[in-house]
């Protein structure tokens, strides 16, 4: 069979291979086969499988002529693998290096030309090439070699790293200093330039390699070329002064963005640290936090900008000063640090949401406990230019405690009133009265003036408040205050206006009655309760009413306080008010005893023409209470005599719509005096029961006359 045909027959089989495997891998059932292979049994399998390693056969060689068919036969090998590859690189290296290793030079060279003539552009073909020559010490042809690379590939930095080695090997310093002028020439990355200033300083040229590194930093004027630089003079030049210089040119020559990295200023104090100057590396770590907007003076930067990379450089810088303090300073560095690190923190936090009022208020804090009062005020400031967009006074609320904070901080901690007041009038320029205001602001501003003794200016911010808010606190506010200052003329005032403006509020016209009882006008006082209870609509008029009594009652004037309950239960026969009334008669101002049973009596049967079981229950309740108090036993028996039973009943639950849910069952009370009506129920339920067991009865003889039949 030929070569032709056996490669089809070849190409035939592998797609039938490769169909038979496609279709054997379409698993149908999926379910776990009966039989579980282990892992061990695999391993097992391909150990048995496993073909044996084909060791080629020995090649004995014993005289020149069978030498010579040996190198034919390879070298025919080598051909036919060329031009069946003729592009593969491997090929040539091996060819090349089998000639190489049977002496033949000048053949092993020839087949390396002949592969750059296919891929002149193959670095790894110069390199070899080059390689070659060096191995067997032809200096000449190996530079000749490196020559044509270096010109061919200029930007391939590792032939020209070869290209120096060699000449510095072969010890040919000028020739080795020309290739690394050459290579200069084509602005290679950073470790040209260092490996030509190292090569210089391991000739003792220091100054040289100086300049060198100066061209360097000047190509590339970057913060890395900087950092470079300073690495040299320190480890390698010895120069700890040229370091220092190195460093303090990068922070001001380079550009902001690049001078202000991170790694710049982590680096500059770890040389300083390393030098013991520890008070230089802990300028530089705080000078490197403040610019960085970690550090004591906060101001807010776009944090989105930042990337990733930086950040993580950041946070390693802060984890480097923390190190640092905690080798070299004291408790209150250390806590320098943390409170550095919580700025920073806050400012990412307040940059992302900056209406989060919360971090604001946490902020401020911290500065106050840690910071100066220039930085406290600048965050403060930046807190309250956050005013919320919506005007919505739940949107207002945490915002004005930043106002109040900032003001009380002012006053209390900086001892500057003006500046106090001046926040309190700035916060009251800058929310929308119109729409909503708020009575806190208005008070804590007029309190300051208070303690400034500015009585007649807290009068006129007290009478702007009500004009413009109107709200009850400062109505309670200012009479307090003209209360504390005995000005009862100014309080009477302040009352009317409060109760023009909310006659509702029985919480302001009791209170008006009782400053007029505190100055013993009691006509004034009588008349003020007089016109509060004749008022259409109240808040709280049980209050009134029962202030308006009490009043009566202290007063002693008995009749006043009957005649109050007899209008009272006018309008109302809540079971409360029966029972005070009842209380009340029984005390030394009332009728006594029977006036008391009198009043229980008629409350009893009020409530009962009403049908209001609770609340006789509750009356009965009270009623015995004071018989016990007050009362002989027999009395106390009369009371409870008339006490109900309770009893469970069921009923027929609905929902909003009518619909029946289901029977509940319920307690009721079954009161003595109601024994006639509850009789008569219990009557018709024992007839209905008695009806539907007969209607069982007949429904049973039936049956039997049926199956009879």
């Amino acid at each position: 069979m030929n070569t032709g045909a056996q490669s089809k027959l070849t190409v035939r089989n592998r797609h039938h291979n490769a169909v038979m495997s496609r279709q054997a891998s379409q698993v149908k059932n999926r379910a776990p086969a009966p039989i579980q292979i282990s892992a061990e049994q695999i391993l097992r399998e391909a150990a048995d499988r496993q073909q044996a390693h084909e060791i080629e056969p020995i090649v004995k060689i014993h005289d020149a002529e069978e030498y010579q068919a040996h190198l034919r036969d390879r070298r025919k090998h080598y051909e036919d693998n060329i031009r069946y590859r003729r592009e593969d690189v491997g090929n040539w290296v091996k060819y090349a290096r089998f000639e190489e290793e049977n002496k033949e030079f000048e053949r092993a060279r020839s087949v390396y030309e002949r592969s750059l003539e296919v891929d002149h552009r193959s670095a790894q073909l110069w390199l070899r090439y080059a390689e070659f020559e060096m191995r067997q010490e032809f200096i000449n042809h190996a530079r000749n070699v490196l020559d044509r690379a270096v010109q061919i590939l200029p930007r391939v930095d590792f032939l020209w790293y070869k290209y120096v080695y060699m000449e510095e090997m072969v010890g040919d310093l000028p020739k080795t200093r020309a290739v690394f002028e050459r290579w200069v020439e084509w602005m290679p990355d950073d470790n040209g330039w260092l490996s030509y200033a190292r090569f210089e300083t391991r000739c003792g040229n220091v100054t040289q390699a100086d300049s060198i590194m100066r061209r360097y930093v000047n190509t590339y004027p970057s913060a890395r070329a900087f950092l470079r630089f300073a690495k040299w003079a320190e480890f390698e030049a010895k120069d700890v002064a040229l370091a220092r210089t190195i460093f303090e040119s990068a922070l001001s020559e380079l550009e902001p963005e690049e001078s202000r990295q991170a790694r710049v200023f982590k680096q500059f104090a770890s040389f300083e640290e390393r030098q013991r100057e520890y008070d230089r590396a802990r300028v530089i770590y705080k000078h490197a936090l403040s610019l960085l907007h970690l550090g004591e003076t906060p101001s807010l930067a776009d944090e989105e900008d930042l990337t990733n990379a930086e950040r993580t450089k950041r946070e390693e810088l802060y984890k480097a000063y923390i190190t640092f303090e905690k080798k070299h300073g004291d408790r209150q560095g250390i806590e320098d640090v943390i409170v550095t690190k919580q700025r920073a923190q806050y400012r990412e936090r307040a940059a992302e949401h900056p209406f989060d009022y919360d971090c604001w208020f946490e902020w401020a804090k911290l500065e106050e406990e840690h910071g100066s009062v220039s930085a406290v005020r600048e965050t403060y400031e930046k807190a309250v230019a956050n005013v919320p967009p919506s005007e919505q006074k739940d949107h207002w609320r945490r915002y004005i405690y930043l106002w109040i904070y900032y003001a009380v901080y002012e006053e209390l901690v900086n001892a500057d009133l003006d500046r106090a007041f001046q926040v309190y009038e700035t916060c009251l320029s800058i929310i929308p009265h119109k729409k909503f205001s708020f009575a806190k602001i208005w008070i804590q501003a007029a309190k300051l003036l208070i303690r400034r003794r500015e009585l007649t200016a807290a009068r006129r911010l007290l009478g702007r408040a009500i004009g413009q808010c109107g709200k009850e606190r400062i109505f309670i506010e200012y009479v307090a205050l003209e209360l504390a200052l005995g000005e009862v003329d100014r309080c009477r005032n302040l009352y009317s206006n409060y109760l023009k403006a909310m006659p509702h509020n029985c919480k302001a016209w009791f209170k008006y009655a009782d400053l007029e009882k505190s100055v013993g006008e009691t006509e004034r006082c009588r008349a003020i309760f007089e016109l509060a209870i004749a008022q259409p609509a109240l808040d709280m008029p049980e209050m009134l009413w029962k202030g308006y009594i009490d009043f009566e009652i202290e007063e002693n004037e008995g009749e006043n306080a009957r005649k109050l309950y007899e209008r009272l239960l006018e309008r109302t026969s809540h079971v409360k008010v029966w029972i005070s009334y009842a209380q009340f008669e029984g005390t030394d101002i009332g009728k006594g005893l029977e006036g008391a049973r009198a009043v229980f009596e008629q409350a009893y049967d009020h409530l009962k023409a009403q049908g209001l079981s609770e609340e006789r229950v509750l009356l009965l309740d009270a009623w015995r209470v004071f018989e016990k108090s007050n009362g002989s036993q027999k009395d106390v028996a009369d009371v409870e005599a008339k006490m109900p039973r309770r009893i469970k009943r069921k009923r027929m639950r609905e929902d909003e719509s009518g619909k029946d849910l289901g029977w509940e069952e319920y307690f009721d009370y079954q009161f003595p005096d109601d024994e006639g009506g509850a009789s008569n129920n219990f009557k018709i339920l024992e007839m209905a029961a008695k009806w539907k067991q007969q209607r069982a009865e007949a429904s049973d003889d039936d049956s039997d006359l049926d199956s009879n039949e």
